[in-house]
């Protein structure tokens, strides 16, 4: 979908066309998570911090993400999409990957396939998709992305290496900053002198992972499309308008992420034995960047992770919040944080679990099914732990899995 949730904004408010619209990045800490085509003439762009898209577009307008009607919308779209394929690999609320190897023939071929599905999301949610067609995943990614907005392509066999080749090498799957600048450490900027480098020597510089990235550069992918993705792991995270140093306000800020991934858990049926914390520091690590995107130089901020294994798995939102807290006792940062998260992963399906004859401690966990069905019958908010957490800057653009 074509900035998907600004095009939402601007189809129900016909006082927004041709404004240029700015979800998600109400503060100052805030992210952009969608940005109109009127928008990024300026520079604006999914992702940025709010103030950066407030410098580029002081006159923009900008508005809080409203995720439950996104939502409704990104179910009609996987609804039309369902009827041209079974196989359907939801990414985001706003864009999935379809296998049509056994459909196509169904429509006329994937060209007619393709110009059926647009118009088809077209008259269901009057909103623009872009469609790639290509043998693989990641040359479908890039011919979608290449064609926006409102786009279509077509990419065949004969013609993969013709499209990938002239791209920057930072289009491939798994070249972030730090591998990009790798790469052209070693003169190499474009796919094409990627897929032709010396392996040897690709190695060496960047280890085995690189021959992955090279066979993709050379247009091999063969990763399938995966209609049922269990989850690896399970989490919550955000940043604060104001760094956190306190351990009250640590506490509470833990608690909640704890519970609501404990909630999500649940929901899915399933218990974890990794607790993870992940904590970002309030400030930047010298004045080096990590992107430079448009001109703005985006500062590091120091990421750091602690994580514990239990003896037994777990869906208890104590249990987990107690896990997380203790991490961020041991692990005496002495520094404000501008973002925390709780994660829960090595996960495995609730119930049949062996208990433990001797064991003391908590035990069945009652409360939390308590919780989750009051939750269920009054709507999300209506119960929660009495924990006065610290106001979020951002928040999440993505359906959560168990939400």
């Amino acid at each position: 979908m074509d900035a998907f949730y600004a095009s939402i904004e601007q189809r129900d408010d016909p006082g927004l066309r041709g404004k240029p619209v700015i979800v998600g990045a109400t503060s100052r800490r805030g992210v952009v998570a969608a940005a109109s085509y009127e928008a990024r003439r300026f520079g604006v762009r999914s992702a940025m911090p709010g103030f950066r898209a407030r410098e580029l577009c002081p006159d923009g307008v900008y508005l809080p993400s409203d995720m439950a009607r996104y939502s409704a919308v990104s179910d009609q779209v996987h609804d039309v999409l369902q009827r041209f394929s079974p196989d359907v690999e939801p990414i985001a609320l706003d864009e999935a990957f379809l296998d049509v190897t056994g459909s196509a023939h169904l429509f006329g071929g994937p060209l007619e396939l393709g110009r059926k599905l647009k118009a088809e999301v077209r008259r269901a949610v009057d909103l623009p998709i872009s469609v790639g067609i290509a043998p693989s995943k990641l040359v479908a990614k890039l011919a979608c992305t290449l064609s926006k907005p409102d786009g279509f392509l077509y990419v065949p066999e004969e013609a993969v290496t013709w499209l990938l080749h002239p791209l920057p090498v930072r289009r491939i799957w798994g070249v972030g900053p730090v591998a990009e600048q790798e790469l052209h450490a070693l003169g190499i900027r474009t796919i094409g002198e990627l897929a032709r480098f010396d392996p040897g020597r690709l190695v060496r510089a960047l280890g085995d992972h690189a021959l992955g990235l090279q066979r993709l550069a050379q247009g091999f992918d063969d990763r399938a499309v995966e209609s049922s993705l269990a989850p690896k792991s399970i989490g919550e995270e955000n940043t604060f308008e104001r760094d956190v140093l306190d351990r009250s306000v640590v506490s509470a800020a833990l608690t909640a992420h704890a519970e609501a991934v404990a909630r999500r858990l649940r929901h899915e049926g399933l218990r974890g034995r990794t607790v993870t914390l992940k904590m970002k520091l309030g400030k930047p690590k010298g004045h080096r960047p990590s992107r430079v995107a448009d001109g703005l130089r985006e500062p590091i901020y120091p990421l750091y992770t602690r994580s514990k294994t239990l003896a037994e798995p777990t869906s208890d939102g104590a249990v987990i919040r107690d896990v997380a807290v203790a991490l961020w006792d041991a692990a005496a940062l002495g520094e404000a944080v501008r973002l925390l998260g709780v994660s829960v992963s090595n996960l495995e399906e609730a119930g049949g679990e062996q208990l433990d004859l001797f064991q003391r401690g908590r035990g069945e966990d009652k409360l939390g099914p308590a919780l989750d069905a009051i939750t269920a019958r009054f709507g999300k908010g209506a119960i929660r732990r009495a924990v006065d957490a610290p106001e979020k800057a951002t928040a999440t653009d993505k359906r959560k899995r168990g939400e």
